[in-house]
């Protein structure tokens, strides 16, 4: 069944593709959904019923919290928390970075003070006195987590509140110690591009427009950068400075936001030929500060450009495809290439070699299967005098019975 389409529903934008059909979305709170329904069908409107609910309410009309921080009972698990969340200093609850501060600590109030000390006493856990607390109590709180994954945050998050109370006399020990975090699910995380894959990307953006030729400067930081994404979007002329005013050098050069509250350290990378020469070809679209800007002229935000370049992926046939999964793809194509770990750690920013070691194993494997597979033979006497991987070493010969 039909519907008349309602012109005047709020939150709702056309912008033009690169063959200047319209295509629709609903934009709040700095983020947007498109529908993909056809305009003036039931459908359509379900559609933009779902994407407003997914986007929530507009500040102006979201419900203001009471008061910053609830009210605990003194020396129980949620005043604990209360003082963990206030605390300031190195390496204390308030020197984390923004994202992590608000991770745990809607963890911590939302999700473990809330949970029922058992299931005859409905009483929140937040109420516990502390002399009280024990491992039991602490697994019962993880283990209300849906899903691996969120158990195993739920466990870091309150081990981190005990062991700040422990340091401040508050606990006599980290009742969190000796639980277990389970065995997380073994995944493949996000999807690695393939060679295939940014062709057919570059060529769907081949054109002339201001958006293709933002998406190809896009992938081209992305993949040959070696950095992540929120530090890629703060890229400018100023972190890869060349000799004179308006020229590249031949270094980027930046302080990587992920360990900043931990250590200040400046990691410079080679500028390669093939990013110089794909920034100098978008100089005219380059924003005063960042390379990439918005369509407003600002610069982009990590959340924003992930949700910008998944469209630009949509656009090209490349569902699938993510910013995130151009950085593994360089790290994938660099291992292959006899990459060291260490190589590796400088290239991608990591601070141990346990990601690097994901990808020289892999890295290896191949190489090992890709000369070992022709071993693998029905025909007996071609392989009797089959040569080992020592030069000049030859399998002795079959004895005869």
């Amino acid at each position: 069944m039909s519907i008349a389409m309602e012109t005047d529903l709020p939150y709702l934008s056309r912008e033009p593709d690169r063959h200047g059909n319209d295509r629709i979305y609903v934009r709040r709170n700095g983020k947007r959904i498109r529908i993909k329904e056809q305009e003036g069908t039931t459908a359509f409107v379900k559609a933009y019923d779902r994407a407003i609910d997914r986007l929530g309410e507009p500040p102006s009309k979201r419900r203001k919290p009471t008061s910053d921080l609830p009210t605990y009972p003194r020396d129980t698990l949620g005043w604990l928390g209360v003082q963990y969340l206030a605390s300031r200093g190195k390496d204390e609850f308030l020197s984390l970075d923004k994202d992590s501060r608000r991770a745990r600590r809607n963890s911590l109030e939302k999700d473990c003070f809330t949970v029922a000390h058992s299931d005859d006493d409905p009483e929140p856990m937040g109420f516990c006195p502390l002399k009280y607390l024990s491992a039991q109590k602490m697994k019962r709180m993880i283990e209300a987590a849906d899903g691996p994954g969120a158990r195993t945050n739920r466990r870091k998050h309150l081990s981190a509140l005990c062991a700040w109370g422990v340091e401040h006399n508050h606990l006599p020990s980290n009742p969190v110690r000796d639980i277990k975090a389970g065995r997380a699910e073994a995944t493949n995380g996000y999807y690695t591009w393939e060679i295939p894959d940014v062709r057919q990307f570059l060529a769907f953006h081949s054109g002339k427009t201001l958006r293709a030729r933002k998406a190809r400067l896009a992938l081209g930081l992305l993949l040959f950068s070696g950095s992540r994404r929120q530090d890629m979007v703060t890229f400018g002329k100023q972190h890869c400075r060349g000799p004179v005013p308006d020229q590249l050098g031949d270094w980027i050069s930046y302080v990587p936001k992920k360990t900043i509250k931990k250590r200040r350290t400046m990691v410079q990378k080679p500028l390669l030929p093939v990013l110089k020469k794909i920034i100098t070809e978008s100089w005219d679209i380059l924003g005063a500060m960042t390379f990439l800007i918005t369509e407003q002229g600002k610069p982009f935000t990590a959340a924003g450009f992930g949700n910008w370049f998944r469209d630009r992926c949509d656009e090209a046939g490349l569902p699938q495809c993510t910013a995130h999964g151009l950085k593994k793809a360089g790290a994938t194509i660099a291992a292959e290439n006899r990459a060291t770990i260490h190589e590796l750690m400088a290239m991608f920013d990591w601070s141990s070699p346990r990601m690097a070691e994901v990808y020289t194993k892999k890295a290896e494997q191949k190489r090992l299967a890709g000369g070992a597979m022709g071993l693998i033979s029905l025909d007996r006497i071609a392989n009797e005098d089959c040569r080992t991987t020592e030069p000049g070493v030859v399998a002795p010969a079959k004895i005869s019975r």
